[in-house]
């Protein structure tokens, strides 16, 4: 009885899965003036400006001691030389800290090509997508942020920078920008916002 039963129900449940319909199917769709007609085939764009080509993450403490923030970088576009890449810092509670746009292009380390000026388009997005996956690298945050040895600040913002260097367990986060300038984030627990500390 038992071995007659297993068939049995997995037949009936095959029969019910095929009486399922849609609303297109069955035309029984609320909006009759509406007709479905899909997009041609040569027309169809698999891939968007803000489609995600590639993401790295991590969480480490940023702007609060007692809790990891995420660090996110996201490739975004059809093509991954062409791409921008978008470099968010969210907290633990779920507020933006930092959301910066920059070409992928800004991630391309020529130390990662053996020959530069003969480097393929192929080459050139293998050396991204390697630079992506050591974005977050360990060795690129360091504590304190600002350290007292520093006497002379290298940004324009002169009170997130003291605010920062007053704070001993403030972390920072070293990365290249677009352009190629290296720059250090911290966030300013005084002023409740991330800033560039060093440029």
């Amino acid at each position: 009885m038992k071995k007659l039963l297993l068939p049995v129900s997995f037949i009936l449940l095959l029969l019910q899965a095929s009486c399922i319909t849609t609303e297109r199917e069955s035309a029984t769709s609320k909006n009759a003036d509406r007709v479905f007609s899909p997009t041609p085939e040569g027309q169809r764009a698999r891939l968007t400006p803000t489609s995600v080509l590639n993401s790295v993450r991590t969480a480490h403490e940023f702007s609060d001691p007692k809790a990891k923030d995420r660090f996110v970088l996201l490739l975004q576009g059809t093509k991954i030389i062409s791409s921008k890449a978008r470099f968010l810092i969210i907290s633990s509670k779920g507020d933006t800290l930092r959301n910066e746009v920059m070409p992928a292009l800004a991630l391309l380390n020529e130390r990662d090509l053996e020959d530069p000026q003969a480097a393929t388009v192929r080459d050139k997005e293998i050396a991204i997508l390697k630079s992506m996956n050591n974005f977050f690298s360990e060795d690129k945050f360091t504590s304190p942020a600002v350290p007292r040895t520093m006497e002379a600040a290298t940004v324009d913002d002169q009170e997130a920078w003291q605010a920062v260097r007053e704070d001993n367990r403030s972390v920072g986060f070293d990365y290249t920008a677009a352009g190629g300038r290296e720059r250090r984030l911290a966030y300013a627990r005084k002023l409740n916002k991330t800033v560039i500390v060093a440029e």
